[in-house]
């Protein structure tokens, strides 16, 4: 018999931020494999850090660093004029802070994916991307770099070494040219959970990404996210991770690469 092929369930989590509280991390814990934490430069203060290492590890879901550009107000999702050494530096300095908790911890940050703009930017522009790879080699060149499908981004990291695992999104779609739509135009974002699932259903059964026009563009798939601070987004994990297991054996990201 066949061994099911490994396949990762992620969400972005940890992005409360003091008094402000951003989705369910409890609830999504106990679905998903792995979960990219907030270092504080979009969300996540320290505490919240701290308190979603021990949730994910008291889980058993692996851990990795979520940083973006400085923009707590804008909750990362604005981009912003800065020279690659800016960047490889407050990439590193969020991916030590997260580090430096699992560490407390027992623990170990096992992989980095980039945050909202800065993602988006990285994935367009081959700088940030170098930028933002040598950043993750300079701390550990064993960690995993999760990277949008098609990006300069997981160009970048197999450039520069690194295990690169290849994401798709359950609730956004896609341009053909295999950028996200943008969020300001109507359909970019899918909130019912029926409507993902079919989504992740017809990439995985194309081999690739398919664009709101019906575009396929191949890739492998490592990893399907879902973002943690919508309102559906428990629902759409539940959903995803019954319909994943069917077919695939669910995995954290260390176990795809082991």
């Amino acid at each position: 018999m066949t061994e099911p092929t490994p396949l990762n369930l992620n969400a972005d989590l940890g992005e409360s931020f003091g008094a402000w509280r951003m989705g369910d991390d409890d609830a999504l814990l106990r679905v998903v494999q792995s979960a990219s934490l907030a270092c504080g430069f979009h969300a996540g203060d320290p505490t919240t850090m701290r308190r979603t290492v021990r949730a994910a590890l008291g889980a058993g879901v692996s851990i990795g660093a979520h940083p973006s550009y400085p923009d707590l107000q804008g909750f990362g999702r604005r981009s912003m004029r800065c020279a690659p050494e800016e960047i490889e530096a407050f990439v590193l300095y969020q991916i030590g802070a997260l580090d430096g908790f699992a560490r407390a911890e027992g623990a170990r940050v096992s992989h980095v994916k980039p945050h909202g703009a800065l993602s988006n930017d990285s994935c367009a522009d081959r700088a940030i991307a170098r930028a933002i790879a040598r950043a993750i080699k300079a701390y550990d060149a064993k960690l995993i770099l999760l990277a949008p499908a098609h990006s300069r981004l997981a160009e970048a990291g197999a450039m520069e070494g690194l295990k690169v695992a290849f994401e798709i999104f359950a609730d956004r779609t896609y341009e053909d040219d295999g950028a996200l739509t943008p969020r300001a135009e109507p359909g970019s974002m899918l909130h019912d959970s029926a409507a993902c699932r079919a989504h992740v259903a017809a990439m995985l059964e194309a081999k690739g990404l398919v664009t709101r026009r019906g575009k396929v563009l191949p890739t492998p798939i490592h990893s399907v996210c879902v973002h943690g601070d919508g309102p559906g987004a428990v629902a759409t994990a539940v959903a995803l991770r019954d319909f994943l297991q069917k077919n695939f054996a669910l995995a954290s990201l260390p176990a795809l690469f082991s």
